[in-house]
């Protein structure tokens, strides 16, 4: 059931490395269609708040109204860190569905702001159902390709 919007994250991992930023992706999902899809563009556009959660949060809710949102799912290649796990609350999406843990991420990419999105979602007035690991080690192999080839700026 999670499994395509799963892959098709990670597929979008490997696309933003393709242009120059690192391997996150994200879509979102209402009644199994993919409504919006981002990735990381934290080189491109010159900003390190652009994961690929908090683009498609911002998008989300200036597409969607937050009846709709609260319907929808976000998939992620990667756990959400807090600002993003942030971000999809303030949006009032529903559901997080992730594939690689932060635990497994910090393994690659080294200790960063690690904190459980369970944990942040948590201290919200409203529930945010979360669900993962989900296909993990295919999107640990996303970034064991990048992180250990030591490109990150």
């Amino acid at each position: 059931m999670h499994e395509p919007f799963i892959r098709k994250t990670i597929a979008l991992a490997r696309q933003a490395v393709q242009k120059g930023n690192q391997p996150f992706g994200a879509c979102l999902v209402k009644e199994d269609k993919i409504l919006l899809t981002a990735e990381n563009t934290i080189y491109t556009n010159h900003d390190k708040t652009q994961h690929a959660e908090a683009n498609l949060a911002s998008a989300a809710s200036q597409a969607f109204d937050l009846e709709t949102l609260r319907q929808c799912t976000l998939y992620t290649s990667t756990e959400p860190c807090a600002m993003c796990a942030g971000a999809i609350y303030w949006a009032g999406i529903g559901r997080v569905v992730f594939a690689c843990s932060q635990e497994a991420f910090a393994d690659y990419a080294g200790k960063a702001l690690d904190v459980p999105s369970r944990l942040v979602f948590s201290y919200g007035h409203r529930s945010t159902e979360v669900i993962g690991p989900v296909l993990e080690e295919e999107a640990i192999a996303v970034h064991r390709d990048y992180w250990d080839k030591g490109d990150d700026r």
